[in-house]
């Protein structure tokens, strides 16, 4: 794809009402099975969320995005769906560890060798294909967080644990590429909240994530949903280490934390996909006001180098807001290429 900074969701858009329970899900973020959030009957959920797939494509069309994704729309969240569909999971009786807020939520429990028995995502990869003629990205929970959102009753160490779930992770992102995405993105937010740990061994586990990757691949580090974490850091503790690993995108926020943008600096072979809209604050954004987020980066980064993107998912917000949000997004970046390239 040979556009100047193109545009794409960081991977989720708001479920339909008709399809999960948004106003139990607005209360946490499920990192074990939560079968009972789905509204619809059993035998009806796959139709169902193949109709709310179709939406969120459609959605992002309209509002002019150059990358499309399929909404996760068939996730309660980014990372429990992979994570419960692997084997070595105990899904029936899960565990507990303590979230990025300090509080005990129910996790996968380890209690054999992880590993991934049959592709996950390549259902959703099709019907997505099948709906767009754009640029496609699928998103992957990282080796790292899950491990991170598992008790391990089975390694019983942190470093092979992440390892194994990287051998799981590369199976999937092989067989994604294999089927047409044009992106593969894995989510490490835990990496920020575990920067020793993602020191010591996160890199390894993300470099054998994505071994032998043929296409465009990309991680994502944020600090938390807003819906869930308002104050936010100005900094983050692990970011420019991303520099020595393999992958080629790494994206970030940086409107609702109002990041210092010098660390830019610090991955001088990355294409960086800049957070630009403000999960955190209802009002949508002009694309004037989007166009001066994306500019201040120019003093640390060519916008050859720039992707744009909201700061995190954006499943909780309503609808309209993330549509008018999305929309503006589209709009400010157009403005800006418009600008760079003397139109």
């Amino acid at each position: 794809m040979n556009i100047l900074l193109p545009t794409s969701l960081v991977g989720s858009y708001p479920q339909p009402e008709w399809l999960i329970d948004r106003a139990r899900l607005a209360r946490q973020v499920p990192r074990a099975r939560a079968d009972d959030l789905w509204l619809p009957a059993p035998e009806r959920l796959e139709a169902a969320q193949d109709d709310a797939t179709v939406l969120a494509i459609r959605d992002q069309e309209r509002a002019g995005l150059d990358v499309i994704t399929d909404g996760e729309q068939r996730r309660a969240s980014y990372s429990n769906r992979f994570a419960t569909a692997l084997d070595g999971i105990d899904a029936d009786n899960p565990g507990t560890t303590i979230s990025r807020n300090g509080k005990p939520i129910p996790v996968p429990r380890v209690v054999g060798p992880i590993r991934r028995a049959r592709p996950v995502e390549l259902r959703d990869l099709a019907v997505l294909r099948a709906h767009t003629r754009r640029a496609i990205k699928v998103t992957v929970p990282g080796p790292f967080t899950m491990s991170k959102q598992a008790q391990d009753e089975f390694y019983r160490d942190g470093e092979a644990l992440a390892l194994a779930y990287a051998e799981a992770v590369n199976a999937e992102v092989l067989d994604l590429f294999a089927a047409g995405a044009d992106v593969v993105q894995l989510d490490e937010p835990w990496m920020q909240q575990h920067p020793d740990d993602a020191r010591r061994y996160g890199l390894r586990a993300l470099d054998r994530a994505l071994a032998g990757a043929v296409g465009t691949t990309a991680v994502h580090l944020c600090f938390g949903y807003a819906a869930l974490v308002r104050d936010k850091p100005r900094g983050y503790a692990f970011l420019a280490e991303l520099e020595g690993s393999k992958v080629a995108q790494v994206s970030i926020e940086t409107a609702q934390p109002k990041l210092d943008l010098k660390v830019l600096r610090e991955l001088p072979s990355k294409t960086v996909i800049l957070g630009v809209i403000d999960l955190a604050d209802p009002a949508i954004e002009t694309p004037q006001i989007v166009a001066g987020r994306i500019r201040r980066a120019f003093d640390y980064i060519p916008a050859e180098r720039l992707a744009i993107a909201p700061d995190c998912g954006m499943k909780y917000l309503p609808l309209a807001i993330a549509f008018g949000k999305m929309q503006a997004m589209a709009e400010g970046a157009a403005l800006v290429r418009r600008e760079l390239e003397g139109g």
